[in-house]
């Protein structure tokens, strides 16, 4: 009830867009079939399902299989190392090959997530048919800059945000019914523009030369693409959009609330420029997004349909 509530208020395009894998599956099962399976990698939070009904990707999978899509959801440490976070989710690629029997996947990062599927592609590069950056801060993003200017390491405000920070993480994972070790500076540093381009000298492919173009289509045998927006605040309905208004201050450039619009490029770059915010790329809170925005389910089945056409 509360879900309905909540869409019907918003007076957005979700209500009009809910069912339209459903029905468009009437008349063509296979528009997201892929070769091989998905699997999507969450960002920070790292959850799948938290509290037993909280999806992390709202609506996404579904959408997804409703085509004919393969979809598996991953988990990882609400916050923490992208090389940490990296070995966990390899851990689950590594299972669900072994499950499916599949030759390969096809990997989807939602913002940490995306350097998530960049490790386990350099990891076992043979396995991998492709990589999707989300909203995913490629470059580093411009608030745990901020955060590591206002607590540089070894001080005290640096240990009172690794303490409160990683306690707020601790009870996500556990409220996620997870048992991961959370650190949340670890995180940050692994967002600053420092952190990121040292993870991006060693997990190089796909990774734009210049500072607001392509990077690489397909490197190791592995497609590579990218989306992202550019609307912090979408909807005076969504608690998020409060968060993401204040934190989109802190970039320079147009961004999602986190990352921004040069910032998240990735090998073949679908589009920038998305009305949504950093939430609303994964369909939160509950698919509440801007009046007759794009529906993010939409783009998902487009990307599967792209991978699919593509042989992947």
């Amino acid at each position: 009830m509360l879900k309905k509530a909540l869409v019907a208020a918003t007076l957005t395009a979700s209500a009009l867009t809910a069912n339209v894998g459903n029905a468009f599956c009437l008349f063509n099962c296979d528009y997201t079939k892929t070769k091989y399976p998905i699997v999507l990698a969450p960002g920070v939070l790292g959850f799948d399902k938290l509290v037993g009904f909280v999806d992390y990707w709202y609506g996404i999978p579904g959408s997804l299989k409703d085509g004919g899509a393969k979809v598996y959801t991953t988990s990882a440490s609400a916050f923490n190392s992208s090389e940490v976070r990296g070995e966990q989710l390899l851990t689950q690629v590594q299972s669900i090959l072994a499950i499916t029997g599949a030759q390969k996947v096809n990997l989807m990062g939602h913002s940490h997530g995306g350097f998530s599927v960049r490790y386990v592609a350099d990891a076992m590069p043979t396995r991998v048919a492709s990589l999707t950056m989300i909203h995913s801060p490629v470059k580093g993003a411009p608030l745990a800059d901020l955060i590591r200017n206002v607590a540089p390491a070894g001080t005290f405000s640096a240990s009172l945000i690794q303490s409160v920070g990683t306690a707020v993480s601790s009870l996500v994972t556990f409220l996620a019914g997870n048992s991961y070790k959370e650190d949340f500076m670890a995180s940050m540093d692994s967002f600053t523009t420092k952190g990121a381009a040292a993870f991006n000298s060693r997990h190089p492919n796909g990774v734009p030369a210049t500072a607001c173009g392509e990077g690489a289509y397909s490197a190791n045998g592995i497609r590579n693409y990218s989306w992202g927006g550019t609307s912090p605040f979408t909807n005076v309905l969504d608690p998020l959009d409060y968060f993401f208004g204040i934190t989109g201050l802190v970039s320079k450039e147009a961004n999602d609330g986190l990352v921004g619009k040069c910032s998240g490029h990735f090998g073949q770059v679908i589009r920038d420029n998305f009305p949504w915010n950093h939430a609303d790329a994964i369909n939160q809170t509950f698919g509440i997004r801007g009046l007759f925005t794009p529906a993010p389910t939409d783009t998902y089945r487009e990307q599967a349909n792209r991978l699919k056409n593509a042989g992947l």
